[in-house]
């Protein structure tokens, strides 16, 4: 799909959204998402921040790219709700994947105000695609052609409205961590569904179900152990595991 079909596919998303009584441009909380960059950037140690824009009303959103050696794999890294793309366990990955010889990509995705429910988030979903699409675009202009996506927790559910949408052919592989209502059997490409042994109910029992569906080659699921839903404490195991799978289906 050409970025031009992908972006009608995103407007009839939104459509649905819209009809459904959503109001898209009021979902997200952009005076929120500046307080985040306004501080993340000033205190920004590894890489550099690279503002993107969304085709829809404009909007420039932060994102923090760490070059490494490997002149063709990058990795775009996906955070949870309410966060920024430097925070806790996602700053831990962009670095330690970047040391590894990987170029990483770790990208602001819409947030709401700090008070609303994960169940509120659906009307975002179509601007982090968006998103997405936009880093997939600027890692391609830098001559990169094996790219991964890593996400965490409601940013594996915005990454999986991207993906069903037919991902870029540049996107090879998908580590999908902390999702909740995940089904990917319609995915051709390579999934790794991780999650922590004391992960969140919803993560734990869906794992069957999101288990059973992984149907592309190289596939996998894995635990790991006594890990909750950030990783606390088991961030080198969380690390490790990704590092590996991408390092099997980045060729």
């Amino acid at each position: 799909m050409n970025k031009n079909g992908y972006l009608g596919w995103i407007a009839g998303l939104t459509a649905v959204f819209t009809l459904n009584g959503f109001a898209l441009a009021e979902a997200a909380d952009y005076a929120r998402e500046k307080k985040w960059a306004d501080e993340v950037v000033p205190g920004l140690v590894v890489g550099d921040p690279v503002y993107l824009q969304t085709p829809r009303g404009h909007h420039k959103f932060l994102t923090l790219f760490t070059p490494a050696a490997d002149p063709r794999k990058a990795a775009i890294i996906v955070h949870g709700m309410g966060i920024h793309p430097d925070w806790g366990m996602v700053g831990t990955l962009r670095i330690e994947l970047a040391d590894r010889g990987l170029t990483t990509l770790s990208i602001q995705m819409p947030i709401m105000a700090a008070d609303v429910k994960s169940d509120a988030y659906p009307p975002t979903f179509p601007e982090g695609a968006e998103r997405i699409a936009e880093a997939v675009g600027f890692l391609k202009a830098k001559g990169y052609t094996q790219l991964a996506i890593v996400s965490h927790s409601m940013g594996s559910r915005m990454s999986g409205v991207y993906m069903a949408g037919k991902p870029d052919s540049s996107i090879k592989s998908w580590a999908s961590l902390g999702q909740s209502y995940g089904d990917y059997a319609k995915l051709k490409l390579p999934v790794m569904d991780l999650y922590g042994e004391n992960d969140l109910p919803l993560v734990l029992k869906n794992a069957a179900q999101r288990k059973k569906s992984l149907a592309a080659k190289h596939s996998v699921q894995k635990v790991i152990a006594r890990a909750d839903h950030f990783y606390t404490g088991h961030e080198p195991a969380m690390v490790e595991a990704v590092a590996a799978f991408l390092g099997e289906t980045l060729k």
